[in-house]
């Protein structure tokens, strides 16, 4: 697609009435304006699903391609065993356990999770023991209360601990809008996630546990003689899914996170507040279908490409330019003709010395009103210490009359 570019520089200028913190956070933006020239024969991209809360990503290029209320709160319901698994998966990498590793079958595992529940399971008979390679299909292709618990059992000592396990790893991962009870997603009023935090969780177990991912398009289990098909309805609907899972509460219906491969590209989406199973699986499968249709990727910047600068204080460059590590491509809806509008934001002015190479801020893009990505920025070369005239001079002009941020193309 061919792109044409009409650039606004916009320059923010920081009045310091108190002279209080010179160096607070400031949101500096560069408006761009992106001119796509569309096919004539571009189809109406509108799409609204039944969902209460959804969120759909293309992985790729991180595209937001769909969102609905997905920072509201839910009960995870099963979606929570995303989270458990995560934990066993991290605990595996790290070599602290063992597919093999065997841990004995509880009576509050077999209890609270298996058969005298009545709810999902893969039957594990009490006092049994059984390997966490097991346990592992059970949780992740029968959705297994009683195998979350066990393994939380066998890891922590107890499932409480394995829940504080659980919201530790939820926060290194930058998951801030969820807190789990337990290991299963059994009701409790302070267990709550987000969609944006389910769909971050599951791209992150794709990418990281890629040796342990493929249990989740695993068709079916047997376990204690008893057959049990996968409960993601996705992966029979011809689609492309590979994963995740389901869940459903009273409170927050039914809901599922669903990853598929399709024409070479990822996408993940999550779903929750349908009314039933086959509106869930309908649901799920229609904006999937209407992804894969109504999209097409357009490159905003090659890798390395300059693609703004950040103001310097005290350095021997009043700026610094900004790039990518990668290439920044985007999927835009094929019959949208709304400007794309892109800001760099990061704390400034940058301190001398900087280094090449470091983390300065991010570009954020939107179309029309929707924030669809945000792409980290680095500092494409190193700015040494300015000499006393030059430091007392950009002290001057901060203390004076604020810092003039320029972005420029």
């Amino acid at each position: 697609m061919h792109l044409s570019f009409a650039m606004t520089v916009i320059d923010y200028r920081r009045v310091a009435p108190s002279l209080k913190a010179p160096f607070r956070s400031l949101a500096l933006g560069l408006v761009v304006t992106l001119a796509a020239a569309f096919g004539a024969e571009a189809q109406d991209t509108l799409f609204d699903t039944k969902a209460k809360q959804a969120l759909m990503v293309e992985v790729q290029t991180g595209t937001v391609l769909y969102a609905k209320s997905p920072e509201t709160l839910i009960e995870p319901a099963a979606l929570a065993k995303l989270m458990t698994m995560e934990v066993v998966f991290h605990e595996l990498q790290a070599g602290k356990i063992g597919l093999s590793t065997q841990y004995t079958v509880s009576e509050h595992a077999w209890r609270t999770g298996g058969a005298p529940s009545g709810g999902s399971t893969m039957f594990a008979k009490l006092k049994s023991s059984i390997s966490v390679g097991d346990l592992i299909q059970g949780v992740i292709v029968q959705s297994a209360n009683d195998g979350c618990i066990i393994l939380a059992e066998g890891i922590a000592g107890s499932e409480e601990k394995f829940a504080e396990m659980m919201n530790a790893r939820a926060k290194e991962l930058g998951l801030n809008n969820s807190n789990f009870v337990n290991s299963t997603g059994l009701p409790e009023p302070k267990q709550r996630v987000s969609l944006a935090d389910l769909v971050a969780l599951a791209r992150h177990i794709k990418r990281t546990y890629p040796e342990f991912y493929h249990t989740y398009a695993q068709d079916n289990f047997t376990w204690n003689n008893i057959f049990q098909r996968n409960r993601n309805p996705l992966l029979r609907l011809d689609i492309g899914a590979d994963g995740m899972g389901t869940g459903y509460t009273e409170q927050s219906g039914f809901g599922i996170v669903g990853a598929t491969e399709h024409g070479g590209r990822r996408y993940v989406v999550a779903l929750s507040g349908l009314a039933s199973d086959k509106e869930r699986a309908e649901e799920a499968k229609r904006i999937f279908e209407w992804a894969y249709q109504a999209f097409e990727e357009i490159d905003i910047f090659a890798a390395g490409e300059t693609i703004g600068e950040a103001s310097i204080y005290g350095g021997t460059k009043s700026s610094v330019p900004l790039r990518a590590q990668e290439k920044v491509s985007l999927l835009v809806p094929v019959a949208n003709r709304d400007r794309l509008k892109a800001h760099i934001v990061y704390k400034g002015p940058l301190v001398a010395p900087v280094k090449a190479g470091e983390e300065a801020g991010v570009l954020r893009i939107w179309i029309g009103e929707e924030l669809v990505q945000e792409t980290p920025v680095y500092t494409a070369e190193a700015v040494e210490t300015g000499d006393l005239t030059k430091r007392t001079l950009d002290a001057v002009l901060e203390l004076t009359t604020g810092w003039t941020r320029q972005l420029k193309f």
